[in-house]
């Protein structure tokens, strides 16, 4: 059994994820948002590059089925319905629809995971159903990957302390299981900072520029563990909840 940490997407390479279970963590804010917005009832998410791709696609659906999201630079891109910010993707915006999402750092990440058994999506808001999911899989004979979004191609403070709270959660009492030393680092920044999210959100780079931006109650959005327990699965090209209808 093993468990990898990758701190970004730019040095992947196919073996890292060829086979295994993915979890993709963009806590600030995509992978948050998507998880609230399937929560809130959306009928699924779909990730895009560009908001270009999301425009593209948008063109062929049903008026009325679908909402434009995604952020650039932090704020709601021009003509788009909803921006990044979870707060957005309430039940009145997001009940029934699919969600075109399109943002700097997490659907990229999402897109680049292209081999994997399955995908993920990880967040502190679904802390507890996902790191049982990835505990089930890692017990069942998978390997585990935690990508780490990042921020702009950077190291992500938050990211890599929620990778280390997973790595936590899935390894606790198992024998015999080995990590990378990207798994053990995140699991030392994770005991630094504890439950104290908002003082690692505020510490955080990504963290300041969001409050300084007009975001700062996003930050409190997404340090709420287990808020919404849905398990958002990647496959063929959709994001949807793990449910009846979609079991592993």
């Amino acid at each position: 059994m093993r468990i990898d940490v990758l701190f970004g997407v730019q040095h992947l390479t196919p073996q890292d994820v060829q086979g295994r279970v993915v979890a993709v963590i963009d806590v600030l804010r995509a992978s948050t948002t998507i998880t609230v917005a399937l929560a809130n009832g959306a009928k699924a998410v779909v990730p895009f590059e560009s908001s270009e791709d999301a425009v593209m696609r948008s063109k062929q659906m049903e008026r009325g089925s679908f909402r434009l999201a995604g952020e650039r630079r932090m704020l709601k891109m021009e003509g788009f319905d909803l921006g990044n910010s979870p707060r957005e993707h309430t039940a009145e915006s997001v009940e029934g629809q699919t969600v075109l999402l399109a943002t700097t750092n997490g659907t990229r990440a999402l897109l680049a995971v292209q081999g994997a058994r399955d995908v993920v999506v990880a967040s502190y808001v679904n802390l507890t159903g996902v790191s049982t999911m990835l505990r089930a899989a890692l017990r069942g004979g998978a390997d585990i990957t935690l990508v780490c979004a990042g921020q702009d191609r950077q190291f992500a403070l938050e990211d890599a302390a929620c990778a280390g709270r997973y790595v936590h959660n899935v390894s606790k009492r198992l024998a015999d299981l080995d990590m990378n030393d990207a798994a053990l680092a995140a699991s030392l920044i994770d005991r630094k900072y504890g439950d104290n999210l908002l003082r690692l959100f505020n510490t955080a780079a990504h963290g300041r520029a969001l409050a300084a931006a007009g975001f700062e109650e996003d930050l409190a959005a997404c340090a709420a563990v287990d808020s919404c327990p849905v398990i958002p699965i990647y496959q063929d090209r959709l994001i949807t909840k793990l449910g009846p209808e979609r079991e592993r």
